[in-house]
């Protein structure tokens, strides 16, 4: 093997261009020539590829978002699309492949492994909902942006006396607003994977407001619904002067944290020992804090799991007294 590519496919997520950076420098470590493709599986098929240096990659470890860009690509999901890009690997004598994204993203580096074409997948998505490991690259930086944003949402409830429903990305997993729900010190956290009784919360803050307690934060993921929603179905429960507040998309940006950047440093440089070996179709993760990988099929099988003794623990916090 002498040359290998490396792409980012789905949402963007902070720590995507650190992965790329190790992936990077490992291999040209083992004397191997490493080649940036632009836009995901569609920039693959479209071959807009073109060699990475140590002079492009010297500023990339602590930019937010992906210097190689990112794009849906749906077409890639027929073997039409997939022998096109095999076309334009053989064009560049591109013999195996790093994939950064979701596990969406990973279907594409199967079919190419499938091909004959070595491809490894890195776990790039804020959402944290890839099966078979802890963390993925992204998850952190979003989580401290959240908290961070949570954090002033507070001043406000705290001077006008209000409750705040503030929603956090996630798509279907509540990973973010569980971890930022805690860590914010939220009066209750709402998620896909538990069943919710909005009755219940709400004599919960009138406890509160009894009590003293006269503001609160509700952090729910934003694949239950809208906080607007949720917020509108609130206010049928009491007169909380609720307000609602939709985090967005500033979750997906921002230098990654230092967490983000070594644990994809870590998985970068994991992935080109994996194709050194002859290995592909494989996802790398991380397991209790130990780099590991499993075979790209066990995870289309299997679902994520979040750590719902957080959901337990933040409503054992807010009992009523």
């Amino acid at each position: 093997m002498k040359k290998i590519g490396i792409l980012t496919s789905g949402g963007d997520a902070p720590g995507m261009n650190a992965a790329v950076r190790a992936v990077a420098l490992r291999a040209f470590d083992e004397g191997l020539e490493v080649y940036g493709i632009n836009y995901g599986f569609a920039g693959l098929v479209a071959g807009d590829i073109f060699p990475l240096t140590r002079e492009v990659l010297s500023d990339k470890i602590s930019r937010g978002g992906t210097f190689l860009y990112s794009a849906r690509y749906p077409e890639f999901a027929q073997v039409e699309g997939q022998l096109k890009g095999i076309e334009q690997l053989k064009k560049f004598g591109i013999e195996a492949l790093v994939v950064v994204g979701g596990d969406g993203s990973y279907h594409g580096a199967l079919r190419l492994t499938e091909h004959g074409y070595n491809a490894v997948g890195l776990p790039g998505t804020i959402d944290n909902d890839v099966p078979y490991t802890d963390f993925t690259i992204g998850f952190d930086t979003a989580l401290t942006t959240a908290v961070d944003a949570i954090d002033k949402i507070r001043d406000t409830a705290t001077s006008h006396q209000r409750v705040f429903v503030v929603e956090v990305m996630g798509r279907g997993a509540g990973d973010l607003a569980l971890w930022a729900g805690v860590a914010a010190g939220a009066e209750a956290i709402v998620v896909p994977e538990e069943d919710y009784d909005i009755d219940a919360i709400a004599k919960q803050l009138e406890t509160y407001r009894e009590a003293g307690h006269d503001n609160a934060v509700i952090v729910i993921a934003e694949g239950v619904m809208s906080a607007q929603e949720f917020k509108a179905e609130l206010d049928k429960h009491g007169d909380f002067d609720s307000r609602a507040t939709t985090i967005g998309h500033v979750q997906r940006g921002g230098s990654p944290t230092a967490r983000d950047r070594v644990l994809a440093s870590k998985m970068g440089n994991y992935a080109v020992e994996l194709l050194l070996a002859g290995k592909g179709g494989l996802a790398v993760g991380i397991e209790n804090n130990q780099i590991t990988e499993h075979a790209m099929e066990d995870l289309f099988d299997e679902k994520h799991h979040a750590d719902l003794s957080l959901y337990d623990m933040n409503n054992k916090f807010n009992q009523k007294d």
